[in-house]
């Protein structure tokens, strides 16, 4: 199991769909959030991308020279960057990152925004560009400087195509994605290495899996999965829930509408079925033991959050494992502090670390502050109390 953590190039605060205990998103918050990431023994970190976020690849390049052993989880734009272009950048930060650098191969959802930054391709037209754009991406990092590539598509072509420098991850950094149509899947099923599937309910990953490890199979290659989710974890039950509900307090319906119309233009299919998990209505959050919808009343993308005592997010997170899910990026509100709350009340209970050289870690150990200067406080215990959702 891998635990991931998430930048919030897009913005951060308090609460959803309000300036109310918002804060601004600079270099130096980022680092903060990336450098507990990286001390707190997160795997890895998600940069989102996309015309409300800040440029992922800066993001993540400036952010390599503060962090020790973190990975960064950084999207490649197919129609927004030619195949030799990306490949000379991933080559060049997974070497200056010393192999911390994994691709995100996103495609685009909103034909509004992708219209906006120049493409205009629909749906299935956009996935057989992303076909095309990693055949050519893969063999330029394949082959390096041992061999030109050619390649005659549709929509890109190449005429002698080299790398010269080469990544430091073999054959090269690895690819993840994530897709729930048809035509998502198929380019997954050739190319991909870590397929992603958004939060929804067990028995609705359990099917999008299956489905995808038939259609690697025909494709003779195997893949592995990875979850995109948001965390709710407090020490009971109750303050779980009670903080899910304060994320959401100052939404109004109106803010909503606005919300959900815009989702309504998009043509993703992964965006399509992350509206219908809940429709907008607000009675209608808690779509599948401990996994609340709220977020996505007005959040696109990921939208379902685990809510729960420490136990229960625990569970939960067992459970997708078991379906085959090894990769969980997790993300909370505000993204600083989660990162804390996550790994103080969740690791200990999956039993989960990363090894990390031990001269790196602070002399004193995680126990907290000296009892009178002279005594190791004791591990408490903590009383469990019953959920509430």
């Amino acid at each position: 199991m891998e635990l991931f953590w998430f930048i919030p190039t897009h913005g951060d605060g308090r609460f959803l769909g309000t300036r109310e205990g918002a804060r601004a998103v600079t270099f130096h918050y980022c680092k903060q959030i990336a450098q507990a990431a990286d001390e707190l023994g997160y795997a890895g970190v998600l940069l989102p991308t996309g015309k409300s976020c800040e440029d992922a690849w800066v993001v993540a390049s400036s952010l390599v020279a503060v962090t020790e052993r973190l990975k960064f989880l950084v999207a490649a734009r197919p129609g927004m960057m030619l195949p030799a272009t990306a490949a000379r950048m991933a080559a060049t930060l997974d070497r200056f990152s010393k192999g911390r650098l994994l691709i995100n191969v996103v495609t685009g959802g909103d034909p509004v925004e992708l219209e906006g930054d120049g493409l205009f391709l629909s749906h299935d037209e956009r996935y057989a560009l992303t076909d095309e754009f990693l055949a050519i991406w893969r063999r330029l990092l394949e082959n390096g400087s041992d061999g030109e590539v050619s390649y005659e598509g549709r929509y890109l072509q190449a005429r002698g195509g080299t790398v010269l420098y080469p990544t430091i991850q073999k054959p090269y950094p690895p690819l993840y994605f994530g897709g729930s149509s048809e035509a998502a899947m198929e380019v997954a099923a050739r190319h991909i290495d870590v397929y992603l599937t958004w939060g929804e309910p067990p028995t609705q990953v359990e099917a999008k899996l299956r489905n995808m490890r038939e259609l690697a199979a025909r494709e003779g290659r195997e893949l592995r999965f990875g979850i995109r989710l948001h965390v709710i974890v407090r020490p009971t039950a109750e303050e779980a829930w009670q903080a899910a509900h304060a994320l959401i307090a100052h939404l109004d319906e109106e803010t909503i509408r606005l919300a959900q119309d815009i989702f309504a233009r998009m043509d993703s299919v992964g965006q399509q079925r992350m509206s219908e998990l809940h429709g907008g209505d607000r009675s209608k959050l808690e779509i599948s033991p401990n996994l609340w919808a709220g977020i996505g009343l007005v959040r696109g993308g990921a939208g379902t959050a685990l809510v729960g005592d420490p136990e229960q997010v625990a569970a939960r997170i067992r459970e997708y494992e078991a379906l085959g899910i090894e990769t969980f990026i997790l993300s909370g509100y505000p993204h600083l502090e989660e990162a804390y709350r996550t790994a103080e009340l969740l690791f200990p209970v999956l039993q989960y670390g990363q090894a990390a050289d031990s001269s790196h870690r602070a002399f004193i150990s995680p126990f907290g502050e000296m009892i009178a200067n002279n005594t190791i406080p004791q591990q408490a215990v903590r009383v469990q109390t019953a959920s509430s959702g």
